[in-house]
C-alpha cells in the first residue's frame, strides 16, 4: 500500500513548474503523487517524470478534470471533447510510467437533476459505448480507468459503489476499476466498510479524505473499520489524501468549501498522513 498526495490541495493548475512540491512532499513521508491534469498542454510528462524520479517519487494516479465540455454523458460534441481529453492523459500516462486514471470519467462534475428514467437509461447506455472506446485506449496502453462514484450535489449519474460496479460489468472492460472516496461514501453509503468488502477485488484506488475536507483522522468517519475492510480484501492500491483548501481559490469554488476547515494546507497533507500510516498499515 503507497500514500498519496492529490496536488489540487497545493496548486491549481499543476504545471511544470509546480514539481517544485516534489521535494516538500517526499520529505513529508508520501510515496505517490496524484496529478489532476486540467489541460494535457499544463505539462511536459518527460520533464515531470524526470523530476519525480530525482525525488524518488512516482506518479501514482492522474486525475481527469470533467469540466462542462467534458461528458461521456452529454452532447455529441461534449463527448468527442471528453474521450479525447481522456484520451491524450493516457497517452500522457505512459511517459508518466502512471497506472491509473481516476475521478468521475463518466461525466461532468456538477452536472446533478433528476433525470426522469427513460432519460437516465439513455445516457446509461452511452456512458457505456464510451468507457468502451476509452478502455480499449487504455488496455492498447496498460493503463487502467478507476471510476468514482461521487455524492448527489456533484452528480446524478453514479454516486454508489453498486452504481459503479453495474457500470463496470455493463462495459466488461478489464481496464476498468472502482475508485471510492471516503468523502463521498460518508454521505451516500449507509456502511463505507461493507461498500469497500463488496467492491472486493475491483476497487483498485482509495481517496481517505476527512468527512469535512480536512484532515483525515480529525472527523467522524470510521477509519478502524475502514481499515479492516481494506484488508480483508486485500487492498494494494494507493491512499491518497484529496483535500481542499480555501488556499487553492478556483478549486474551493468548484468544491465548495466557503470557509477555512483546518489552520493550514500542510497541517492537512502532514498529520493526515501519519494518522493513515498509524491506521491503516
Amino acid at each position: 500500500m503507497r500514500f498519496g498526495i492529490n496536488t489540487f490541495l497545493f496548486t491549481s493548475p499543476f504545471t511544470n513548474e509546480s514539481t517544485k512540491l516534489f521535494k516538500t512532499f517526499k520529505r513529508w513521508g508520501f510515496d505517490s503523487i496524484e496529478i489532476p491534469i486540467e489541460d494535457p498542454s499544463h505539462i511536459d510528462p518527460a520533464h515531470v517524470k524526470r523530476e519525480l524520479d530525482r525525488h524518488g517519487l512516482v506518479c501514482g494516479s492522474v486525475c481527469a478534470c470533467m469540466g462542462p465540455d467534458r461528458d461521456l454523458r452529454g452532447t455529441p460534441e461534449q463527448q468527442a471533447t471528453g474521450l479525447a481529453y481522456m484520451k491524450t492523459i493516457i497517452d500522457q500516462m505512459v511517459a508518466l510510467d502512471c497506472p491509473s486514471l481516476i475521478g468521475p470519467v463518466y461525466s461532468a462534475v456538477g452536472r446533478a437533476d433528476a433525470v426522469p428514467p427513460d432519460e437516465y437509461k439513455q445516457q446509461w447506455a452511452t456512458v457505456v459505448a464510451n468507457l468502451k472506446s476509452l478502455c480499449q485506449h487504455a488496455e492498447a496502453r496498460g493503463k487502467q480507468i478507476c471510476l468514482e462514484p461521487l455524492n448527489r450535489f456533484e452528480t446524478d449519474f453514479i454516486n454508489t459503489c453498486d452504481q459503479g460496479l453495474k457500470m463496470i460489468k455493463a462495459v466488461g472492460s478489464p481496464a476498468l476499476k472502482l475508485h471510492l472516496d471516503t468523502f463521498h461514501m460518508n454521505i451516500e453509503q449507509k456502511d463505507q466498510a461493507a461498500a469497500i468488502r463488496k467492491a472486493g477485488k475491483l476497487l483498485a484506488h482509495f481517496h481517505a479524505c476527512g468527512s469535512d475536507r480536512g484532515t483525515p483522522g480529525g472527523d467522524h468517519i470510521a477509519w478502524k473499520a475502514i481499515a479492516k475492510a481494506l484488508k480483508s480484501i486485500g487492498y494494494k492500491g494507493d491512499v491518497v489524501i484529496e483535500s481542499f483548501t480555501t488556499d487553492v481559490k478556483v478549486i474551493a469554488r468548484a468544491a465548495a468549501i466557503w470557509r477555512r476547515i483546518e489552520p493550514t494546507q500542510n497541517e492537512i497533507a502532514v498529520k493526515g498522513l501519519k494518522f493513515l500510516k498509524r491506521t491503516l498499515k
